[in-house]
């Protein structure tokens, strides 16, 4: 029995894996199962190998370049028979890279999360600096590309972020007048709903140039120059004082050795009666490595980190940890969406770049959407204050509120129809 077939064996119980050899021998690994789709496979000349020195970068690479085919079934259904059958909770290995690339990963890791200055602009420009139009295509129209906040699991991608902003903005307490800071703010939105719904004055920082010059366009375009803007910066550098400070998705490229330099920041930024709401990708468990395929194609430098890292990066810095949110499920149905989009945009996604990136980029996606639903990752929402008595002492107002600017959506959304 080949390696690649007693690798399998171990690893496919649940659903049905056909996988046909370069030698024409075919084998099937399961039994069907009726909440997984059948998959078949077909492998290329030294595909299977790569696979066996390193499951995830090797069948990543192996489906980019087409020595990997899915002849029945696509990426995702392949990647959710796999990873249902490996559930993190049940503390299976039987997809563990081998020895020596765990060795690699991790060395590869440690040198990547020394994310300083100079490469932090790098690192985002990366991911961040592709075609608008690609974003365009799979995200909703408020370019909202962070995990959405589902009330209903049925709701639409759009509904599903207009809640995350309310969400958001209800747990930060913003009365008129105040100003925020939006470190990571992206292509805008969460600045300018904020203002919108609140009146306060947003300073939002990038290090994307392209997110830089959407944002920019869209705040002209709502007329409120001198009320929301933009910069280009390292939020190391930000000066002044705010009343608020949000960062949504940003925390994932801060590395781990500068967790107590952020925090630091964020303390010194803060007003007195300040409070911060950090939201970010995080681990269910212990500290990790970054995969090797995301590490190389997707996030260079980033990090997910796991909630004990975050809370060191604060400790003894004087401030109060005032609310904790576990977002389970909510970014396994946003991956879900964006994965379902992306696939419908195919001609213009290989249009814009080539079949080898579409097929990286749903391996991306999908990869994200199974490793939420049967992997260990979450989405932290933390709120931070440097004063014990800058917000209620219960989450009642976060209810009330949040309800409110969600009615208050549902009317706007109902005057533009």
């Amino acid at each position: 029995m080949a390696l690649i077939d007693s690798f399998f064996a171990r690893a496919v119980k649940r659903g049905q894996l056909t996988v046909l050899h370069p030698d024409g021998t075919s084998r099937s690994f399961g039994s069907a199962d009726p909440e997984l789709k059948e998959v078949t496979i077909r492998f290329g000349p030294g595909a299977a190998a790569a696979i066996v020195r390193n499951p995830s970068l090797g069948a990543a690479e192996c489906f980019m370049d087409g020595r990997l085919t899915i002849e029945q079934g696509d990426i995702l259904d392949l990647l959710m028979l796999m990873t249902s059958n490996n559930r993190w909770e049940d503390a299976t290995a039987a997809l563990d890279p081998k020895p020596i690339a765990r060795l690699a990963n991790a060395i590869a890791h440690r040198i990547g999360r020394y994310n300083m200055a100079r490469k932090a602009k790098r690192n985002v420009a990366h991911h961040y600096d592709l075609s608008r139009r690609l974003y365009d295509l799979f995200l909703d129209a408020d370019r909202q590309y962070s995990c959405a906040y589902y009330t209903d699991p049925d709701n639409s991608l759009e509904q599903a972020q207009r809640d995350k902003k309310a969400h958001i903005v209800a747990k930060l307490a913003i009365e008129p007048g105040m100003r925020v800071l939006d470190i990571g703010c992206g292509w805008g939105g969460l600045a300018l709903y904020i203002h919108e719904k609140t009146g306060a004055e947003v300073v939002g920082v990038t290090l994307s140039e392209e997110q830089l010059k959407v944002a920019r366009e869209r705040a002209a375009e709502r007329g409120v120059h001198g009320k929301v803007r933009f910069e280009l910066i390292d939020y190391r550098a930000v000066t002044g004082q705010f009343d608020r400070i949000v960062s949504v998705g940003m925390f994932e490229h801060v590395g781990t050795p500068q967790y107590r330099t952020f925090f630091r920041k964020v303390r010194e930024l803060l007003t007195p009666e300040g409070v911060m709401l950090l939201h970010t990708i995080g681990r269910a468990g212990a500290p990790g490595v970054t995969d090797a395929f995301t590490l190389k194609y997707i996030f260079p430098g980033g990090y997910i980190p796991a909630l004990s890292e975050i809370v060191r990066g604060y400790e003894g810095l004087r401030i109060f940890p005032t609310d904790v949110e576990v977002l389970r499920l909510h970014y396994a149905h946003t991956l879900k969406a964006w994965y379902a989009r992306t696939v419908a945009a195919k001609d213009e996604i290989v249009a814009l770049y080539d079949e080898r990136f579409f097929r990286m980029w749903t391996f991306y996606l999908a990869g994200s959407y199974v490793a939420f639903l049967n992997g260990g990752l979450v989405n932290y929402q933390l709120q931070l204050s440097r004063s014990r008595t800058a917000l209620p002492i219960t989450r009642d107002y976060m209810l009330e509120r949040e309800q409110a600017l969600r009615d208050d959506s549902t009317v706007s959304e109902r005057l533009s129809a």
